[in-house]
């Protein structure tokens, strides 16, 4: 069922409702003024007989009982019987069109009564020493009533029948917005992930627009970041496999301490495979938005010193950890795994860029809701026209070791919870600043600002 054809039943059955309510009530009170009227013309018809009586040459009483009057004289009208009787019943005159029985006339007012087989409606006025009764038929009167009812059921059936075909109409008019919206989208190839452009919409409509192109939006976004992890893995990984197969061929070829170095040369090559798959799959799931949520809180000085282990790990410069008395054991709004990850690459990038013989420093504070790490080595730096390719993928100064991931993996974390990354070069080493924001929502609506940035992407 399309939504115009259950639109046009929903609200064609309330329009019949209510019109059939409205005419209940409109028929009904036209019958209570339509039986008022007749009643008012009993009336009216006995004051009239009244005053024609006072006007006869002679009285009734001296006319005798039976004596039938035409309706002309006493100008009664059509359909209706009179009758005129004195004080102790007998009959002393009645009209052509009154029945062979006599009309109760026995209290005054209006009277429901049986003659005959036929009921009738009677109006009793006592006038001087006569009564006066004028009485119509309810047969006549039902029939009059369905006249009347059917010459009013007309209109109200054509203006139901009329409304009901405008609101078809109307309806079509309507969501002739919807119907370009699909039609749009029916045009689009399947791979077309631009957005939706659709002119006139109405303000209702501008939402779901809106929405249906920033779902368009995240897909080209998750395909580009497919395309990216299968054009970055292709390029980066080329070189270690080649590397990798090359040294086993040595191996092969040769024996001794040829054949030691070679394999001890394959398997650095393969480390450097391993260590570049995982910080492209980690980055993968960091810029997909999945989630690293394992359960486990750990507090901000736990995950410094479980970043430091990690770091620390086949290397000799050492970490030094400075960590304030007024730190406690607050939690970051950033899943464990994802800052001891971005914090444990800045260490590691720290030490394999400093100074020989000298130290890595690691500050933590907090300050403004968020949880600041301050990274500082002792190594010569690096130029300011290079700060701005640091957090670039596979950008490395120099030859280094790296993979050149793991600063682009910190800023995809900073970018996902809304945290700051900042570098600082000078004479004596780089410093990098890490700000991630805690998981208090009281600490003066940093969190918040979490949460609209993790609803926006």
């Amino acid at each position: 069922m399309t939504l115009r054809l259950r639109l046009t039943l929903i609200l064609g059955a309330a329009f019949i409702l209510i019109w059939a309510l409205a005419a209940a009530w409109m028929f009904r009170d036209l019958r209570n003024q339509m039986m008022f009227s007749l009643d008012q013309r009993l009336v009216a018809s006995a004051r009239m007989v009244a005053g024609l009586v006072n006007q006869l040459p002679q009285p009734l009483s001296s006319v005798g009982e039976g004596t039938r009057f035409s309706a002309d004289p006493l100008s009664i009208p059509d359909g209706m019987a009179c009758q005129v009787s004195s004080l102790r019943g007998e009959i002393l005159a009645r009209s052509h069109s009154a029945t062979q029985s006599a009309l109760d006339a026995q209290s005054s007012g209006f009277r429901d009564q049986q003659i005959e087989g036929a009921a009738w409606r009677s109006f009793t006025l006592s006038h001087g020493d006569v009564r006066i009764t004028t009485a119509d038929r309810q047969q006549e009167r039902e029939a009059l009533e369905r006249s009347v009812v059917l010459a009013a059921s007309a209109p109200v059936l054509m203006a139901l029948l009329g409304s009901l075909g405008v609101l078809w109409l109307g309806l079509g008019r309507g969501l002739a917005p919807l119907q370009r919206m699909r039609e749009a989208l029916t045009r689009r190839s399947a791979d077309s992930l631009e957005p939706l452009q659709v002119s006139a919409l109405p303000r209702e409509l501008q939402p779901l627009l809106d929405t249906q192109n920033q779902l368009l939006l995240r897909i080209a976004q998750a395909f580009e970041r497919e395309r990216r992890l299968t054009g970055d893995a292709a390029h980066e990984l080329r070189s270690p496999l080649t590397a990798v197969k090359t040294h086993l061929q040595v191996a092969r070829m040769t024996t001794g301490a040829a054949r030691e170095q070679a394999l001890e040369h394959a398997e650095q090559g393969a480390d450097r495979l391993h260590r570049t798959l995982e910080q492209l799959l980690l980055l993968a799931r960091v810029e997909g938005s999945l989630s690293f949520e394992d359960g486990v809180a750990c507090d901000i000085t736990q995950i410094a010193r479980l970043a430091m282990n990690d770091a620390q790990q086949g290397a000799d410069l050492p970490i030094q950890l400075e960590l304030p008395a007024r730190v406690g054991d607050q939690v970051l709004a950033v899943p464990s795994a994802l800052a001891i990850a971005a914090l444990r690459n800045l260490l590691e990038n720290a030490r394999r860029h400093g100074a020989a013989g000298g130290v890595v420093r690691l500050a933590l504070s907090v300050e403004e809701g968020a949880a600041r790490f301050d990274i500082h080595d002792q190594g010569p730096g690096i130029a300011p026209q290079h700060l701005a390719y640091l957090t670039q993928r596979f950008w490395r100064k120099g030859q280094g070791a790296g993979s050149g991931l793991g600063l682009a993996i910190v800023q995809a974390i900073v970018q996902q919870y809304a945290g700051q990354l900042h570098f600082h070069s000078h004479d004596h080493g780089l410093q990098v600043t890490l700000c991630l924001p805690l998981a208090d929502a009281e600490t003066d609506g940093y969190s918040n600002a979490v949460a609209v940035h993790q609803a926006a992407r």
